[in-house]
């Protein structure tokens, strides 16, 4: 058996260890209640660790006023409790806190909060997961990582950063165009959320530009007064993948025009497509696209260099910023914190695809990671949830069979 000094120097210390009966899920995000909502419906319990003050931190401290769900609320429920009716099409952010709050109230879930897990790794010898917090070590059978594809902001390395006089944030610190009024601002990203940004400086009588590096899909919110993913889940029942990406794109043309004539060039491959292969969500258009067609928020191709007053382009040219706003994404903290696994990719994703990428080895499962938002997270759920219920289950049962034959054993030696 390995010493104190041998433990703390494999990364766990000698904390105070506690069983947990049911799996550990690491993440109060959607993800999270939705897989300890799944495993209570089976009677299953779980312990849920989160390393902020709240459930769904990324919405509640990370997200901009004016975010409304992309999708319409149907495909954005998690399962066995859907939003209220009274909810409009597109929830705002608020209305969204609020849906979360009663789905944990529901199914009275109650996570563990300031519990940011440093280390997790699987104990061959034993069989169980020992999952360590700052004060506190947590062993279970099973381990569900559903921090997800957006737990952490990314942060690029951009020559001159340090020389820049004014402020640089990530959207992740944005709340509202009202503190850049009358300001310059380089908003560098071009994704639902830069797109977005952008049209709140807009609003805000901010003189947004917004950086293009690559290629990218613009489509309408809505096509002919439908739903354009709703559109595009209903084809795909029928027709293949590529002829919808096409159906699409011909929508999009006919309602939007030519994006490529803005600088918004258009990938080779078509939207569904691109997203479930490398994950890159089209942007869906409320509005960015027409402040770019009458020049109010002006495209920029990419960033060479910032300087101390603003920023030189790789087209050569050079304009002054009083404000910079990374619209850059987020990505999966995984590896920072679970070890010894070789399930995910070095980018924190499961190597295995959707859809069997929600379960790995050793009573290791993931929730959150399918890139294909919520609908990909309450299928996960689900599936974990029958998964776990079926061992936990035969466990069960396995105890009282053995304590049946204890009582009959001991019956019969009182007989004697």
């Amino acid at each position: 058996m390995a010493s104190g000094k041998e433990q703390e120097q494999q990364g766990f210390t000698q904390a105070k260890c506690v069983k947990v009966h049911g799996p550990i899920i690491v993440g109060a995000g959607p993800s999270g209640l939705a897989a300890a909502a799944c495993l209570s419906q089976q009677g299953v319990p779980s312990l849920i660790l989160e390393k902020s003050d709240c459930i769904a931190s990324l919405w509640q401290q990370r997200t901009y006023d004016r975010l409304k769900l992309h999708l319409p609320k149907q495909f954005c429920e998690l399962p066995l409790l859907g939003f209220p009716a009274n909810f409009p099409k597109y929830p705002t952010k608020s209305q969204f806190i609020s849906y979360m709050e009663s789905y944990a109230s529901h199914f009275n879930i109650h996570p563990k909060f300031n519990q940011a897990v440093k280390k997790a790794e699987y104990d061959r010898v034993k069989g169980i997961w020992r999952v360590q917090t700052e004060h506190l070590e947590y062993h279970s059978r099973w381990l569900i990582a559903a921090t997800g594809e957006n737990a952490e902001p990314v942060i690029p390395e951009i020559a001159g950063c340090g020389k820049f006089k004014g402020a640089i944030l990530h959207t992740s610190e944005y709340n509202s165009g009202s503190k850049f009024k009358n300001q310059r601002v380089l908003v560098i990203g071009c994704g639902n959320s830069g797109m977005e940004v952008s049209l709140d400086l807009c609003r805000h009588n901010a003189i947004p530009h917004m950086v293009v590096r690559n290629t990218v899909h613009v489509l309408p919110r809505e096509m002919f007064g439908m739903s354009t993913f709703g559109v595009a889940m209903a084809l795909l029942k029928w027709l293949p993948l590529r002829l919808v990406d096409k159906l699409l794109l011909l929508g999009a043309n006919l309602t939007l025009g030519n994006t490529d004539q803005l600088g918004l060039k258009r990938p080779k491959t078509g939207p569904i497509e691109l997203k479930n292969v490398t994950g890159k969500t089209p942007v869906l258009d409320v509005g960015a696209l027409s402040q770019i067609k009458s020049g109010k928020i002006k495209v920029m191709e990419g960033v060479k260099e910032i300087t101390k007053n603003g920023v030189k382009f790789m087209d050569g040219q050079e304009r002054e910023f009083e404000s910079i706003i990374l619209a850059t994404g987020y990505k999966s903290n995984v590896p920072t914190w679970l070890k010894g696994c070789d399930f995910f990719t070095k980018d924190g994703m499961p190597k295995t695809p959707f859809p069997k990428g929600w379960k790995g080895g050793n009573g290791l499962y993931t929730v959150g990671f399918t890139r294909r938002g919520l609908l990909g997270t309450a299928s996960d759920a689900v599936k974990i949830a029958h998964d776990i219920a079926g061992e936990w289950k035969a466990a069960k049962d396995s105890i009282r069979s053995c304590n049946s034959h204890v009582i009959i054993h001991l019956d019969h030696d009182g007989a004697k």
